[in-house]
């Protein structure tokens, strides 16, 4: 049987010519921060909008948060994005068990991609069995940071998930085979100054494509 190619998100795009560099070397996922002004890739919803429709169709996209409104989530969804992946908890949610996120999350019109780091991996069990995760993102410490973490804390895992945090062209190989994402999420390691790099993407694709 042939083995299950790992699939690809490019993270933090800012700009339409950025999209381009993802159609040419045909990303599965592209990810744009939204609603969070500390994010030095955060961009408005016109903007993600723009670059959304610059992408071909066969790319998915992802709206990157961190503890949304649901106010915020209904106009991610009118935008049309494919997923929306939240960091922390979202800001009207009084999480007190699995069953109060899942009644909560059933209000979403679209999947969610559920986001930890080493600081909140233990709520992981509240959201696993909830129908609108669709899948989970694991990252370090400080998301975006570019760092990578402890990979033996991420539970088995039932559901699609993305290895995310400090991921590179030199560690990449070995991080796939460590650990078998269904697919890896990139973002600084492609950056030139804070900007996306068409080389730097073609250069990591091409090691998670070997």
């Amino acid at each position: 049987m042939k083995k299950q190619a790992t699939k690809i998100k490019i993270c933090g795009l800012t700009k339409e010519k950025e999209a381009d560099y993802l159609n040419q070397i045909h990303a599965d996922f592209a990810g744009m921060v939204v609603f969070f002004p500390k994010s030095k890739r955060n961009i408005s919803l016109d903007q993600a909008k723009k670059i959304k429709s610059a992408l071909l169709p066969e790319i998915k996209t992802v709206a990157v948060t961190v503890s949304p409104t649901l106010a915020q989530i209904s106009q991610i969804a009118e935008a049309g994005f494919d997923l929306i992946q939240i960091h922390g908890d979202p800001a009207d949610l009084d999480i007190k068990t699995a069953k109060s996120i899942c009644e909560y999350t059933s209000k979403f019109s679209l999947p969610i991609l559920k986001a930890f780091n080493v600081s909140d991996i233990d709520s992981y069990n509240y959201w696993q069995s909830c129908p609108s995760v669709a899948g989970f993102v694991f990252d370090a410490a400080k998301p975006g940071s570019g760092k990578t973490f402890d990979r033996s804390l991420i539970p088995p895992l039932a559901k699609p998930w993305f290895l995310a945090g400090g991921l590179n062209t030199e560690n990449i190989a070995e991080s796939i085979a460590q650990c078998h994402p269904w697919a890896v999420d990139v973002s600084s390691a492609v950056e030139t100054n804070s900007v996306k790099d068409k080389e730097k993407i073609k250069t990591f694709i091409d090691h998670v494509r070997r």
